[in-house]
């Protein structure tokens, strides 16, 4: 299988190729500058395996949440890439991209995105027998303060919200701490890791299905909302 991936949901642009049973990656942090990068580091990778666009059997890409830009330029970019080229599309959870970025063992594993205006996007999650994830909650945003998690006697937590919202995460625990990282971002070798799976029971879709996933609809807090006067 050639399958190219796309994950721009956060700060992290990157773009992964799986070739047969080898995965190559480009990634690199670039806030503002995903739109022009994320089609040089597609062409580099097939350039390095030797593959022309025509040579895929299919798109996926990270659907969300994350920041509505990097959201919908991922989503878009699959959607046009898999038109052009008659491919079917599989869109994954940019939270359960970013789970993957967490230890394999068998403690939980709490995925947490800053999505900035005092919210975060969570999800957990725990590994399955064949190195898959299974979702222990459905994903939302929240405050830390708000967030209600499951029982697990042992946690993992990765992405940036542990590093805005530490002392709160640590209070909505059902189980030990076993390890933290706050500086890991969802990346595109976990988006093709877990669509590969998808692509080989069935569940492709034709690229107008592929659809963002923002979870909130708002983008900004208003000027009252920040406590600014207003003009």
């Amino acid at each position: 299988m050639n399958l190219l991936a796309i994950e721009t949901a956060t700060e992290s642009c990157s773009v992964a190729l799986v070739h047969g049973d080898m995965v190559i990656e480009r990634s690199e942090i670039a806030p503002r500058k995903h739109a022009e990068r994320v089609l040089p580091m597609a062409d580099e990778l097939l350039a390095e395996a030797g593959l022309g666009r025509h040579a895929l059997d299919g798109i996926a890409v990270g659907r969300g949440p994350g920041a509505f830009t990097g959201v919908r330029l991922a989503v878009s970019l699959a959607q046009g890439m898999a038109l052009a080229l008659d491919l079917p599309v599989v869109t994954v959870s940019s939270l359960a991209a970013l789970a993957l970025e967490a230890p394999d063992d068998d403690a939980a594993i709490l995925a947490v995105i800053d999505a900035r205006m005092g919210e975060l996007y969570a999800a957990s999650y725990r590994r399955d027998e064949n190195g898959g994830l299974v979702p222990l909650d459905e994903e939302r945003v929240c405050t830390a303060e708000a967030l209600v998690l499951p029982a697990a006697s042992a946690w993992h937590i990765v992405g940036s919200g542990w590093t805005t919202y530490a002392d709160s995460l640590r209070d909505c625990l059902t189980g030990e701490l076993r390890s933290a990282e706050g500086g890991c971002y969802p990346q595109a070798r976990h988006v093709a890791e877990l669509a590969v799976r998808e692509f080989r029971a069935g569940r492709a879709q034709d690229a107008q299905h592929a659809l963002p996933v923002y979870l909130r609809d708002k983008v900004a807090l208003t000027l009252a909302e920040q406590g600014k006067p207003q003009p």
